[in-house]
């Protein structure tokens, strides 16, 4: 029997890691060293939690709303798609996303009711991109009505990078969906595959590292 292959698509997190323009970059140090005398290595980190592959929040964009701790479990786990749309330039709309699939959506999601855009604009090449496509609200809406439990991107943000407004991050979240962005897809064939990427349980934050890790199905 052929053993199904694991795909980690999370961001790896170093000094080299770029940050959202403005933010809390990662940096690591020694608190304690065998080298120094010490019994132990111990390191330290400082870092925001949007830096690397993460999971908003509601309270990322609404005081009030739900924190990192919050977040439900069982939308980080299961069966997803991983739909190519390396192709758009701009706004992805709804029969953009239907080509894509070559499906039905309402079936497809039916099926696998976790959708990872792969984009081409991951921050793992080693800079955080000018621009990435994202949703129409249309798009957002049907994914909702279809059942969507969790929206995966492989770029900074489901919204546009100037979007004061952040319409789709309101939008998934008011439809009670979940948000994966920065993620690792460019090993990724798009497909079904089961997706697992639990989020850290941080108290009250806007964000949570997670490790995001897909199987063949």
């Amino acid at each position: 029997m052929r053993e199904l292959r694991l795909y980690d698509v999370s961001v790896t997190v170093n000094r080299d890691t770029p940050e959202w323009p403005g933010d809390t970059a990662y940096s690591s140090s020694w608190s304690t060293t065998i080298a120094a005398g010490a019994s132990v290595n111990v390191s330290a980190m400082t870092s925001s939690p949007h830096v690397g592959t993460h999971a908003d929040a509601p309270l990322h964009v609404h005081d009030g709303w739900p924190g990192s701790h919050e977040l439900p479990l069982d939308a980080f786990f299961g069966r997803a798609v991983v739909v190519d749309v390396i192709a758009v330039d701009g706004e992805i709309t709804l029969d953009m996303l239907e080509r894509s699939i070559s499906g039905d959506l309402t079936e497809r999601i039916g099926r696998a009711p976790r959708m990872l855009l792969k984009t081409g604009n991951t921050i793992a090449a080693g800079h955080f991109p000018e621009r990435w496509p994202t949703l129409s609200e249309e798009c957002a809406r049907a994914l909702l009505g279809c059942g969507l439990r969790l929206l995966g991107v492989d770029c900074p943000s489901v919204d546009e990078r100037e979007s004061k407004e952040l319409p789709v991050h309101r939008m998934i979240f008011s439809g009670n969906a979940c948000l994966l962005e920065n993620l690792d897809l460019r090993r990724v064939p798009a497909g079904d595959y089961e997706l697992s990427a639990f989020p850290m349980k941080l108290m009250g934050m806007d964000a949570a590292p997670v490790r995001a890790v897909l199987r063949e199905i």
